[in-house]
C-alpha cells in the first residue's frame, strides 16, 4: 500500500494539472517523478540498513576461490611437466608450492568473509 504522503503528492499533481492545464504537464510529471524516486530511494537505504551484512556477504563465499583454482591447475599442468625433469622431489616441491598458495588464499578469503 502506498503511503499516505505519496498518494497526496499525486493527487496534487493530477489537481494541478487540471488547473493550469496540459502546458504545464510535463513539469508537473517531472517535479512528481523527482519526489517519487527520493521516495523509492529512501526505501531502498532503508531496506539495506536493516539487511542482515553476514548474510549477504556469505552467499557466495567460494567466489573469490574460482580463478585462484583454474589459475593453479593451469599453471599446475605445465609446471608439472618441467618439474618432473627433475625428478620425484621437484615434482613434490612443485605441487607443495601449488597446494599452499591455494590453503594461504583460502584463508584469507575466510578471514575477510
Amino acid at each position: 500500500m502506498p503511503d499516505k504522503r505519496l498518494r497526496d503528492d499525486l493527487q496534487a499533481t493530477l489537481d494541478a494539472r487540471r488547473d493550469l492545464g496540459p502546458e504545464y504537464e510535463t513539469a508537473l510529471v517531472d517535479s512528481f517523478v523527482e519526489r517519487l524516486d527520493a521516495t523509492i530511494a529512501a526505501r531502498v537505504r532503508a531496506e539495506l540498513d536493516h539487511a542482515d551484512p553476514v548474510r549477504v556477504k556469505r552467499r557466495h563465499p567460494t567466489a573469490p576461490m574460482v580463478p585462484i583454482v583454474l589459475g593453479s591447475l593451469g599453471i599446475g599442468v605445465p609446471l608439472t611437466a618441467i618439474a618432473a625433469s627433475a625428478g620425484g622431489e621437484g615434482l613434490f616441491v612443485a605441487w607443495l608450492s601449488i597446494v599452499l598458495i591455494n590453503v594461504a588464499a583460502a584463508v584469507a578469503i575466510m578471514r575477510r568473509s
